[in-house]
């Protein structure tokens, strides 16, 4: 288990070298996870040309000896010693970067004041961008929590009946992957009715399932921290003919995505693929901005697949593709699946089947 951040450790080291910087103050939780091991909070690592050092207090320090790999742990005493004075006595001679994304203002002057002899520079996305690419135990955890994902919502169709409400569902398909194994759930599961299913990041709520109703499902589960992200869509009944379009239209936007999906296509052009597919069927003031995004210890991480992301996707990326069209007068519907992109192809994650009827 511990061989796996030796590598990562290396590759952040080149990285600080690269970007000119000696030190790096790391507060990102999910940052130290991937370096570390570390699965808590209230904690730091300062990353120096030799040594690594977890800095947390009593609350965390046995568990933190316990889970952590390749670093000093350090229990600061929060009553005589500041975070700044902590730091400094870690932090080499030279540059010292720092994560600014994952600080407040005022939190960083504070610290900034013990540290006023250092040179200090605020850094985004170094070690954002190590995470892009999934090493193979990064991707058994996806797997794993994609797999038990598509076990609960299984599970969970089968309690789908008229009058059943929105929260009645989310709480049993949140329990369900509990109950399967997942360490909680990826985010706030979406799950909507009728016209409320054209909210994209709606939450769910006392609306009753009637018959012909839209059933939007977008929910993960987290295994050793990585997420799964899935989106199926359904219909309570018949379809209506403007359904059933809406639905066939963005499944062939997936498909046409998902056809092209390999190393060295571009994220622009994955975007553009599935909007033109939306876009000639007669939804383009209606479609959702952006096809997918990385998956990974975040929910939403790098790479993102849009009209403005400049990258070409990597062998080892783990994307969504969710095209979706959201239409408030009647519903929406979204598709999404979990990929692992491959020299030449993709592999799909999430194998829940996409049917559109529920009876």
């Amino acid at each position: 288990m511990d061989s796996i951040y030796i590598p990562r450790l290396k590759a952040l080291r080149h990285s600080n070298n690269a970007h000119g910087i000696d030190n790096l103050i790391v507060f990102g939780f999910e940052n130290i996870r991937y370096l570390c091991g570390f699965s808590g909070n209230a904690a730091y690592l300062i990353v120096t040309p030799q040594q690594n050092y977890l800095i947390t207090d009593y609350r965390y320090y046995e568990r933190a000896k316990t889970e952590s790999y390749h670093c000093e742990v350090i229990c600061r005493d929060r009553e005589t010693q500041s975070l700044g004075q902590c730091f400094a006595q870690f932090l080499t001679t030279g540059k010292a970067g720092f994560e600014c994304a994952f600080v407040t203002v005022q939190m960083w002057q504070d610290i900034a004041h013990s540290l006023a002899h250092f040179e200090l520079c605020p850094m985004q996305g170094i070690i954002e961008s190590l995470r892009m690419i999934k090493d193979d135990w990064e991707i058994k955890s996806i797997k794993k929590a994609a797999a038990l994902a598509d076990t609960a919502l299984c599970d969970v169709l089968k309690q789908v009946r008229l009058g059943v409400t929105e929260r009645e569902l989310a709480t049993e398909l949140d329990y369900t992957m509990k109950k399967l194994g997942s360490d909680g759930v990826s985010f706030e599961t979406i799950l909507l009715f009728g016209e409320r299913s054209a909210l994209p990041h709606g939450k769910p709520g006392d609306t009753k399932l009637a018959h012909q109703d839209f059933i939007l499902i977008d929910f993960g589960a987290v295994v050793n921290g990585y997420r799964s992200d899935m989106t199926r869509t359904y219909v309570f009944g018949e379809p209506s003919k403007k359904q059933q379009h809406m639905f066939d239209t963005v499944l062939a936007a997936q498909q046409a995505a998902l056809s092209q999906a390999k190393a060295g296509i571009s994220c622009q052009t994955l975007n553009e693929t599935s909007q033109q597919v939306l876009f000639s069927n007669g939804y383009e003031q209606y479609a959702g901005k952006g096809l997918g995004h990385g998956l990974g210890l975040f929910l939403h991480e790098a790479p993102f697949i849009n009209q403005s992301t400049d990258y070409n996707l990597c062998s080892g990326n783990v994307v969504t593709i969710e095209p979706g069209v959201y239409l408030p007068s009647l519903g929406g519907v979204r598709i999404e699946d979990d990929i692992l992109i491959t020299k030449h192809g993709y592999e799909c994650l999430t194998h829940a089947p996409k049917s559109f009827v529920l009876a």
